[in-house]
């Protein structure tokens, strides 16, 4: 009897022991709210498509240029002027080979003091051209969103209606 009382107190301080030892759960960390302020750089549109098309090529800046203003008109976000990105690829002297690498682009986004990057790209397939677009957290180099959209290639304004579209997706 005596040795069971042993053995069962054993056990009870070993389990004591071991659940006092586990300790809490390491507090995680809120993920972090962007909108409001947060600032938002937005890079030139890649143009994937397979056939050459200079028409398409004309237009990544003004695809980007028209993710920017819609991310700006909901008023969540500060844009990042392109005149101050392209300033920055000229002080620093960063050729566009540099600029091949996602995190040499976060790394300039830093520098600016943008808190998120919008990356994104477009192909042609046909007569449909696909927009996609990418939210990435500077600090952590994570994608916080993604849209698409499709539209048809050969209309300039369905183009950059499909740009908005996916913008006011990311939001």
């Amino acid at each position: 009897m005596q040795k069971s009382l042993q053995a069962l107190l054993l056990i009870s301080l070993v389990t004591f022991l071991l659940a006092a030892c586990g300790g809490s759960p390491a507090p995680q960390t809120p993920p972090k709210i962007y909108g409001s302020g947060s600032i938002v750089a937005v890079w030139d549109m890649e143009n994937f498509s397979v056939t050459e098309n200079q028409i398409l090529d004309d237009m990544q800046e003004f695809l980007s240029a028209k993710v920017a203003e819609t991310l700006k008109e909901q008023g969540e976000y500060v844009i990042v002027e392109r005149q101050k990105l392209l300033l920055a690829l000229e002080e620093l002297a960063i050729g566009s080979s540099s600029l091949a690498s996602e995190a040499s682009r976060l790394q300039i986004g830093r520098m600016l003091g943008a808190e998120l990057m919008v990356f994104g790209g477009f192909q042609q397939f046909g007569e449909q051209l696909r927009i996609d677009l990418r939210l990435i957290e500077v600090e952590s180099g994570g994608v916080i969103r993604v849209a698409e959209h499709t539209s048809t290639a050969s209309d300039v304004t369905a183009l950059l209606s499909a740009a908005e579209a996916a913008a006011l997706e990311l939001l």
